[in-house]
């Protein structure tokens, strides 16, 4: 995922960081492919999970960075 995020860093740049959704949704639609049990039934479906799995981390980073506090 970093080297990817690194080739795709000028998209990520003019689109303001939300090609980051697109990048999480073809590593999602990978994992589809490679691991038996799990399966996407498409492009937007792997796009909304990319978007509620950046909202709970940044929630679940949050809470962590609070319990340290």
């Amino acid at each position: 995922r970093p080297l990817l995020i690194f080739f795709t860093l000028p998209a990520t740049i003019v689109t303001l960081g939300l090609f980051l959704f697109v990048i999480n949704a073809i590593i999602i639609l990978l994992a589809d492919k490679l691991i038996d049990g799990f399966a996407v039934s498409g492009f937007f479906t792997a796009f909304l999970f990319s978007i509620l799995l950046s909202i709970l981390r940044s929630v679940l980073f949050s809470l962590i960075k609070e319990e340290e506090k």
